[in-house]
């Protein structure tokens, strides 16, 4: 059976499409990194919602029996990794199940070491292109 790919075109959308049980921790989800990341740019990206600020920055998803969260650093993860030890962890991905409350507090902290990772990142740049000149 083929599976069929579905394309959304805003993050509203997306978060409409989902399970009722998956909205309200993709509303939080959304609504944390906006906070915090309020210069990022929305939209979609591999399918999910994706944020961009001086290149990517975080993203989220909601899966069949989960919600996950992709900080976009391998080194955010391994930062906050005490932290993430009760959640099922990849190296790119956080998992959490639906029955369990999103720790808010915690993506918090991580979508704000990814904002000034991705300003610091950025800084770099203009200086390396200063020596250039």
């Amino acid at each position: 059976m083929e599976k069929k790919s579905v394309l959304y075109d805003t993050v509203d959308n997306y978060i409409l499409a989902q399970a009722e049980t998956h909205r309200a921790a993709l509303n939080q989800l959304r609504k944390l990194i906006r906070e915090n990341a309020p210069l990022a740019e929305e939209s979609i990206s591999y399918g999910m919602p994706a944020y961009k600020y001086h290149g990517p920055l975080v993203y989220f998803g909601g899966f069949k029996n989960h919600c996950s969260f992709f900080p976009g650093s391998a080194a955010t993860i391994e930062q906050f990794a005490s932290q993430l030890s009760p959640y099922k962890v990849s190296k790119g991905t956080i998992q959490f199940a639906i029955e369990q409350p999103i720790p808010l507090a915690l993506i918090k902290k991580m979508v704000l070491h990814r904002v000034k990772q991705n300003e610091e990142k950025m800084l770099l740049k203009k200086k390396q292109k200063i020596k250039k000149n």
